[in-house]
């Protein structure tokens, strides 16, 4: 079963139980891997955490302008769609593929944090979000 038929599912099993904020949300998360599969990308993951990159960040922008009832819809959505994501990848894990890219790479200042990030990202795989791989890079860097 794809992802796309769980959400299917999903969404249909919330229509029935008549979750508003549920439907909606599935509905979009819908709507953009049905997108993605129309285009050849094929990635459902990639759409799943960027959608939820999207509403974390519209949560972000709420809150800063004193929205807090919608900064609370966009972090509902955002945990709907974590629910179809794999786990986390814990943080012992994430500093040694973070520490193994650096020794693999050989930096050793902050100018090299590209590398390591490129490095450790392939690593990574799309388990840990890009910003605390970067703040563990750089904290291993030294910057």
């Amino acid at each position: 079963m794809t992802l796309v038929d769980t959400v299917k599912q999903d969404l249909v099993a919330a229509m029935k139980a008549r979750e508003a904020d549920r439907v909606g949300a599935l509905r979009l998360v819908l709507s953009e891997l049905q997108k993605s599969v129309k285009e050849g990308d094929g990635d459902e993951l990639a759409v799943l955490r960027r959608e939820r990159k999207r509403r974390l960040e519209s949560a972000a922008a709420f809150r800063d302008g004193g929205r807090d009832e919608l900064a609370d819809g966009e972090e509902s959505e955002a945990r709907i769609i974590e629910t179809y994501l794999p786990a986390e990848m814990p943080e012992a894990e994430l500093r040694g593929i973070v520490r193994e890219a650096i020794a693999e790479t050989g930096a050793q200042t902050p100018k090299d944090l590209g590398q390591v990030m490129k490095a450790a990202m392939t690593t990574v795989a799309g388990r840990a979000d890009g910003k605390r791989v970067s703040a563990l890079a750089r904290e291993e860097l030294g910057a």
